[in-house]
């Protein structure tokens, strides 16, 4: 009994003496999606950075699987020391609503760190296509209801929540066919079976450049500055319409204080090194660390509004 009387205090001054000396041993930041993609890059990219600074090596580990699960799941029972790591992303916020149910609570069971950085949603179309701005998309759309055809990758994506917000918020009738993926999306684009793709930059930045697609509107509230001539959706007559996408770390809830203030102070460290910053850029991706309490609010303020747009949608739980 007295063991079981002391055991909590024991345990509590375990993890004050690890967040002390922390990081003792390497760190592992799990990414849901696999090797590659944006978010996989940015994991590496700030994680090495992240590693000179802590002065223990950070590993990746992809774990990619359906709405994140299995990484957030491994993340959520993993020991509170902060040196497991998820890579979060508005699919994390994504998952809350689009899942019956979860073996983890998204708002409850991690504890933030700190937003890595922020990538576009944009609007394009083919380079030959008869529309040309975003005003005649929108002209088209409520002249013809129904006859627009929207492409994006699987429903649920992020892709395809930006292309039903962005259905709702101007208040006009069209289709949205998903593919499986971007390569899909950009084929069907170029061939004429779709008439416009809603797309994260970074993956089609090639193809813009190329002048094989172009940009019409940027979902966010600012220009991107990858592409600063293309206006905002905003800009263009759509005043509320506010869609982005980001990357973030998080550690479990019972991590100590202290260890994620290191955590923090490391990860704004590697984001406000000139290296790290263009190497991002480079991949579509604005660097931008944020406290922990800034993240909290923008993943709860990200869980409320695309389960709002998942019900409105009528997008069944999976």
């Amino acid at each position: 009994m007295l063991l079981l009387g002391i055991a909590p205090s024991v345990f509590a001054q375990t993890l004050s003496t690890a967040a002390a000396n922390f990081p003792s041993k390497p760190l592992k930041i799990v990414v849901p999606f696999g090797a590659g993609g944006i978010a996989d890059l940015t994991a590496r990219t700030v994680g090495a950075k992240m590693a000179d600074i802590l002065g223990q090596p950070v590993v990746i580990d992809n774990k990619p699987g359906a709405g994140g699960i299995a990484a957030g799941d491994l993340v959520a029972k993993s020991e509170p020391d902060g040196t497991t790591l998820l890579l979060m992303s508005n699919g994390t916020a994504v998952s809350a609503g689009l899942f019956k149910s979860l073996p983890y609570d998204t708002a409850k069971d991690f504890a933030p760190v700190s937003t890595l950085g922020f990538f576009d949603i944009i609007l394009v179309t083919k380079t030959d296509s008869p529309f040309k701005t975003l005003a005649e998309i929108l002209a088209f759309a409520k002249t013809n209801p129904g006859k627009l055809n929207l492409g994006t990758i699987n429903i649920g994506s992020t892709q395809n929540l930006a292309a039903e917000l962005f259905k709702s918020t101007a208040g006009i009738s069209l289709q949205i066919v998903p593919f499986n993926g971007t390569p899909a999306v950009i084929t069907a684009l170029r061939g004429g079976q779709i008439d416009a793709a809603v797309e994260i930059l970074g993956p089609v930045k090639t193809q813009i450049d190329a002048k094989a697609i172009q940009a019409l509107a940027v979902f966010g509230l600012k220009r991107s500055p990858s592409l600063p001539e293309v206006p905002t959706a905003k800009e263009s007559g759509i005043t509320s319409m506010n869609a982005a996408s980001w990357n973030a770390l998080a550690v479990p809830a019972k991590t100590p204080k202290d260890t994620i203030a290191k955590l923090n102070a490391a990860a704004a460290t590697a984001l406000a090194s000139p290296d790290v910053k263009k190497r991002l850029a480079d991949l579509g991706v604005e660097a931008g660390a944020s406290s922990p309490e800034v993240l909290a609010e923008l993943l709860n303020a990200e869980i409320k509004r695309w389960g709002e747009v998942i019900n409105r949608a009528n997008i069944p739980k999976q």
